[in-house]
């Protein structure tokens, strides 16, 4: 199982921006969903490692958030609200937010298997890096391309040459986070067994 621990950055010095974090993220399909655990925190129950990725580089995208992922079993059944759960995911999710807080990706992961973890923690690490370093044309790109566009079309969309698009993509990373993110889905599998 897969808890996400989420600490908005600088909350002291901005206005809170838990209220529009958890409008935009109710929908996702999670065991549970996010909810305010305290002040400037979230945190969420996962199950799908795929989901956990999405999740992440989203809110890296958001720039405001320190990401902590905890790996490992849950105590059952789980509650109804997710600030309620306990169980060693949950202890490791606290301890990867606050390790993210000085982080170079924002992004740790804990979890039961030191090595497995370090390999996701590294591995979430390279991702972030990626996705810190995209321009706002670079997203737009790469969102287009995540829904599947063909370059060219991509291209009508952005009013751009498909050489462009291509130098775009290129320059965004977004091959690097195809890779990246099926790196990620497999060793948070793996460190999940």
């Amino acid at each position: 199982m897969f808890v996400l621990t989420v600490d908005q950055r600088g909350s002291r010095r901005d206005v809170d921006r838990v209220a529009d974090l958890l409008t935009a993220l109710q929908d996702v399909p999670l065991v549970r969903p996010f909810d305010r655990t305290a002040g400037d925190e979230v945190q969420a129950v996962a199950d799908d490692p795929a989901l956990v990725v999405d999740l992440v580089l989203d809110l890296l995208r958001r720039e405001r958030w320190s990401i902590g992922v905890g790996i490992g079993p849950v105590e059952t059944p789980l509650p109804e609200q997710t600030r309620a759960g306990r169980g060693p995911a949950f202890e490791h999710a606290r301890t990867a937010v606050e390790r993210a807080k000085s982080a170079p990706g924002q992004v740790t992961a804990e979890g039961d298997d030191p090595e497995a973890t370090a390999d996701v923690d590294a591995a979430l690490t390279l991702l972030a890096t990626v996705v810190l370093r995209r321009t706002e044309q670079g997203h737009e790109a790469v969102d287009l391309a995540r829904q599947g566009l063909s370059q060219a079309r991509i291209a009508e969309r952005l009013d751009i040459s498909k050489q462009a698009v291509s130098q775009r993509l290129a320059t965004a990373g977004w091959q690097a986070e195809l890779a990246g993110r099926e790196l990620v889905r497999r060793l948070l599998e793996r460190a999940d067994r």
